[in-house]
């Protein structure tokens, strides 16, 4: 049995090599034998980083359950999924049993893994109705406000460049979660927003950080505004609106024109010239961007924003890309061509024209389902080809880039009659029997059908959601303090609030051991866009060796195991709570045989060992 298989080596391992989890003098060569002996499976197979090829090795490490047959259709989304599987002639998959469903909902929703007496009460309650009100119950809680406002965070590169504004943007961009601001709108602000200080306006923060500094003599004005390359700044922001907003990566026209560049890339994309790029940079051309002078100091990231500049120079230097060439400085939108309307505000009307343009909806709703589905309708989520959308006017000798155009375009259509909401959006999405499809797949898995979502795709943790849940799943919370930035003069920026989770924080602050484990996680240090998690040899070794885990599974400080210790004499009862507490699931008599055997050899260390087993799991890594 594979679950079986994984699980004897890794608990042999501690109970034979090691008295307790707090010994760590084995060598690094036995740490790594050990990651091969115990994590190698997931490390081989196909290279491939097909969403549905991962699935089908990683699930076969869950135990097996007995599921439904039955696929009803809730919505648009089935009768589009569904749909287009039954006319292909591809088989998917059953729907997810409630254990499977309750632990990956809560996961992808929250970042978190349910507690065991949450799972308790899903599983007993007969209700038809239950998942709809588990969705419910998660969207807009505050794991779910942590977990989305940290993304955004990420999406943005929300860091230092913001001085202390950070955390106000951070508690901005919590309340605008929590309330369902339309995103629309949410959008705007962020786009035209202007202050006297990013530290008293949150919403300016994410221009504040896009800000490139120059360098004395690199452009012509006054000295405040050299500290600033205000024509990169503009376009730097142009890129981020573009890839963030529309889905569109605008960095290539940024250089050069797209042709003899882009046709084999991007076919809308190589008819766009460096000019366009110029003209849609131009509606942030009468944009300032003026650090805040203390006492002749300029505090980079404590910034002013007006819209008093003279306008886009299409002959200025540039510190990041070649020298501009000139040309027409009017601001045009690239997507529409519609042009500035006389005696109009640059930055509202280009927030109006980008938030008013259907593909603004498009790549939002892709963005989102790309997240909760694994793969997007359009992927990677950030390179739409506008013209490759359309399945009756696809460019010869080229594919039709979405899965789903008709799903796309209806989902899109959704997002805008529901006021840009992303509760409903969410909610739409996770009602749907396409998302509630199990991870399990009857028969043989082709690579083919990927594309048709035929399977729920299996995600690894993000460096924050695996932290959190080793939290969690222990009882023993983490501490992450917002620390001190930048001394002046005689003051000092005071420190940050203290938290618990790493998703409650306004930017990545882990120091010394916690920050290695971070990232061999892959955590995001926001200077680049953040990636998606990926497995590494490293991340088994800081599972078996770190403190992170180590000191957490001691039988001691109020953690879960002492908890569970002092509760029940019943070491089968011991075991079921630990694997409640970890994996969501009760053990297979073979694992629960195996654990109790341990604890019964000696209770303390034993315990300790299996929670220490459960938490080196692929299981416990993944999402299903």
């Amino acid at each position: 049995m594979l679950r079986l298989t994984l699980f004897l080596p890794m608990t042999m391992a501690l109970c034979c090599a090691a008295e307790s989890p707090k010994q760590k003098s084995k060598s690094s060569a036995d740490a790594s034998n050990m990651s091969s002996d115990v994590h190698g499976t997931l490390f081989q197979g196909p290279k491939s980083l097909d969403a549905g090829a991962a699935t089908a090795r990683l699930a076969g490490f869950l135990p097996p359950a007995v599921q439904s047959e039955r696929v009803p259709y809730r919505s648009f989304i089935d009768e589009r999924v569904f749909g287009k599987m039954a006319k292909d002639g591809v088989p998917h998959a059953p729907v997810s049993t409630d254990q499977e469903f309750f632990r990956r909902v809560t996961l992808d929703l929250t970042g978190q893994i349910p507690a065991a007496a949450d799972l308790r009460a899903f599983l007993s309650d007969n209700s038809p109705s239950k998942r709809a009100k588990l969705i419910d119950k998660l969207i807009g809680s505050p794991a779910f406000v942590d977990k989305w406002a940290y993304f955004y965070m990420d999406l943005l590169r929300a860091n230092g460049k913001m001085g202390r504004g950070i955390n106000l943007f951070h508690y901005t961009l919590r309340e605008s979660l929590a309330s369902d601001r339309p995103y629309d709108d949410f959008a705007r602000s962020l786009i035209n927003s202007s202050a006297k200080s990013n530290y008293v306006v949150a919403s300016v923060n994410p221009i504040v950080r896009e800000h490139v500094e120059g360098k004395p003599g690199q452009e012509e004005g006054p000295d405040d505004l050299r500290k600033i390359h205000q024509m990169d700044t503009h376009d730097e922001l142009s890129i981020l609106f573009g890839r963030v907003f529309l889905g569109i990566n605008l960095s290539c026209i940024a250089c050069h024109d797209g042709a003899a560049h882009l046709e084999k890339v991007n076919v809308y994309l190589s008819k766009q010239k460096r000019t366009d790029f110029f003209r849609q940079a131009a509606f942030l051309g009468s944009t300032r961007y003026i650090p805040h002078v203390e006492r002749t100091e300029a505090i980079m990231g404590h910034s002013l924003v007006d819209d008093l500049a003279p306008g886009y120079n299409t002959k200025a230097d540039s510190m990041l890309r070649m020298k501009r060439l000139g040309g027409n400085g009017a601001p045009k939108f690239i997507l529409s061509n519609e042009a500035l309307p006389a005696g109009a505000e640059p930055r509202d009307e280009f927030a109006r024209m980008m938030t008013g343009h259907p593909q603004f909806a498009r790549a939002t709703v892709n963005m989102f389902w790309s997240k909760l589905m694994g793969v997007g309708i359009v992927e990677p989520v950030d390179e739409f080809d506008l013209a490759r959308q359309d399945p009756d006017n696809v460019p010869a000798g080229w594919q039709l880039q979405p899965s789903h155009p008709e799903l796309l375009n209806q989902l899109a259509g959704y997002f805008r009659k529901n006021d840009h909401s992303l509760h409903a959006l969410f909610r739409v999405i996770c009602n749907s029997s396409a998302y509630q499809l199990s991870a399990r797949f009857p028969g043989e898995w082709k690579d083919s059908y990927t594309r048709y979502y035929a399977r729920k795709y299996a995600r690894m943790l993000t460096a924050e959601e695996v932290h959190d849940s080793i939290t969690i799943a222990t009882g023993r919370p983490g501490s992450f303090s917002g620390g001190r930035r930048r001394k002046v003069a005689n003051d000092e920026d005071p420190p940050g609030p203290t938290v618990t989770m790493a998703m409650q924080s306004a930017m990545p602050r882990a120091q010394g051991e916690l920050k290695s484990f971070m990232s061999a996680f892959g955590q995001s240090n926001r200077g680049t866009p953040a990636k998606p998690p990926q497995a590494s040899p490293l991340q088994p070794i800081m599972l078996m060796r770190s403190p992170v885990v180590n000191d957490r599974v001691l039988a001691e400080k109020d953690s879960r195991v002492q908890r569970l210790l002092d509760s029940y004499k019943d070491n089968g009862k011991v075991v079921e709570e630990l694997f409640l507490s970890t994996l969501s699931r009760e053990p297979v008599p073979e694992e629960r045989a195996l654990a109790v055997s341990v604890l019964d050899k000696d209770r303390v260390t034993g315990a300790q060992n299996v929670e220490w087993a459960l938490l080196n799991l692929v299981e416990f890594l993944y999402n299903f």
